[in-house]
């Protein structure tokens, strides 16, 4: 009976192979490097990176973002190219609104020494992101890219990789996460502080903030004891500013990796772009800009390793006033009302001369000193000419 046993195995793993030449079955290629792109963090954790489309000198600076299911320029690039957009039926959604989409269609885009051919480009309008940022924002750059390359993103060096899909050895040290992606990735993580909740959350690298909650995930799941109070806040996405209320929340993990004290935004999802219960919120860069990552959409795999950022504090003061950076002047874009820039007398349009006796015009340094500043920060401000001095009195989140 063994010998009837081992010779059908015989024949069935000699089958396999006869087959397997047949069909040609091959094992999977190694992945290759492509090339090394730069980048530079703008809003303290917002990636920019240059790249060119064929036929126009102009460089273009993208935002990289897992949180976009394509690839987009601004409206304004589009008209100073000469170029002309067709009409769809598609709405792109964001957290601050739902807009009709222009598109450009079957184009090519330049980064570093690799040229990406075929991408729809949808139009958007991005003057107000630049006005936050500091600096022109050209487009964004999402699902087209990640969907065809694995991505390295390195922190420490500050730079981009692209690599063919294919097998990949990854570093040591790490964590290798197993996320749902269909055209976003979506990743299971706990939230602790009442009570620990366990949900999804998209992984939102394009995000400039720590945790975004669905405020009914908070109120279903009841994370946080009793009405804490939030402080009223506004960040920005696609349609422009979207009130929110910012928290903190006791302990946040993603894989093995926990940190403590995290700052949490809560909005109303009004456009369902969490597609609450699916999804409890999302995981922005403050978090994720901590790894180094690998961003492998092709094998479903975004691959986490602790780099020099990871120990970096979070910050836990709150201003209530937004700066932006317009036509060469650094003004006071928002002030929320009874926040402590509103009681120290700012008002929206104010020109800032200095920021904590700093009077270098540092829009990036002028936006930290608000974010990670001593108790008290004296501004220096012009107002219809006249030059005032107000000292905001910075709040604790708690």
């Amino acid at each position: 009976m063994q010998t009837l046993k081992s010779m059908y195995a015989f024949l069935t793993l000699c089958t396999c192979l006869t087959a397997a030449r047949g069909q040609e079955i091959l094992a999977p290629s190694p992945a290759e490097h492509l090339t090394t792109v730069p980048f530079r963090l703008v809003a303290e954790s917002v990636i920019l990176v240059k790249g060119r489309m064929p036929g126009h000198a102009d460089s273009l600076s993208f935002v990289l973002d897992t949180g976009s299911s394509g690839i987009s320029l601004d409206s304004a690039v589009v008209t100073r190219m000469g170029l002309s957009p067709e009409p769809s039926a598609v709405h792109i959604r964001g957290i601050a609104g739902v807009r009709e989409a222009l598109f450009l269609y079957d184009r090519q885009l330049q980064l570093g020494d690799e040229l990406i051919d075929s991408l729809d480009f949808h139009v958007n309008d991005y003057e107000f992101l630049s006005y936050v940022y500091g600096e022109p924002i050209d487009g964004v750059i999402g699902y087209a890219l990640f969907s065809r390359y694995i991505v390295k993103i390195d922190y420490d060096n500050m730079e981009l990789q692209l690599h063919t899909p294919g097998t990949l050895r990854y570093p040591r040290g790490g964590h290798l996460l197993r996320p749902f992606i269909r055209t976003l990735p979506v990743q299971s993580a706990q939230i602790r502080d009442s009570r620990a909740i366990t949900t999804r959350y998209l992984i939102d690298i394009g995000a400039g903030l720590p945790l975004i909650l669905s405020e009914d995930f908070v109120e279903d799941s009841t994370v946080f004891r009793g009405r804490r109070k939030r402080l009223p806040v506004k960040a920005y996405g696609v349609g422009g500013q979207l009130p929110m209320g910012l928290t903190v929340a006791r302990s946040f993990r993603i894989g093995p990796y926990r940190f403590r004290k995290v700052p949490a935004m809560v909005f109303d999802d009004q456009y369902n772009v969490t597609s609450y219960p699916y999804l409890g919120g999302l995981i922005g860069n403050q978090i994720l800009k901590r790894f180094n990552l690998i961003v492998n959409y092709p094998a479903r795999e975004i691959h986490l390793r602790p780099n020099g950022l990871y120990r970096d504090p979070f910050s836990y003061v709150y201003s209530g006033v937004e700066l932006y950076s317009i036509g060469g002047y650094i003004t006071v874009g928002s002030v929320v009302k009874g926040s402590p820039g509103d009681l120290a007398g700012l008002r929206e349009g104010d020109v800032v001369i200095a920021v904590d006796n700093d009077v270098s015009q540092d829009f990036a340094k002028y936006k930290r000193l608000l974010m990670y500043g001593h108790r008290r920060v004296p501004m220096v401000i012009s107002r219809n000419g006249a030059l005032e001095t107000v000292t905001v009195k910075l709040q604790r989140i708690r």
